[in-house]
């Protein structure tokens, strides 16, 4: 994880990954119903989303660390997918 974060050392990539889960949270509306430990994996989840994005479209070179702006429109995105695919599984 060390090209994401740049080198971060595990509790500041966690405490990264709450906030950038709980702002995420606050932002996209409606309610999420996970808990704690899921809105960490969320913040994380999306800072490594991000960064796989940037890197396909040619914004971040290889092992470059994401931004924190970045890493809140990751998660964001991905709450919005996790909501259309629940949707469609109570079709």
């Amino acid at each position: 994880m060390d090209g994401v974060f740049g080198g971060s050392s595990w509790l500041w990539i966690i405490l990264v990954g709450l906030v950038v889960g709980v702002l995420a949270r606050l932002i996209k509306p409606g309610k999420q119903g996970i808990g704690i430990i899921m809105t960490i994996v969320l913040g994380i989840v999306g800072a490594l989303f991000a960064g796989w994005v940037g890197r396909l479209l040619g914004w971040y070179a290889e092992g470059e660390a994401v931004g924190f702006i970045a890493s809140l429109v990751g998660a964001i995105v991905l709450l919005f997918i996790a909501e259309a695919i629940k949707g469609k599984r109570r079709r």
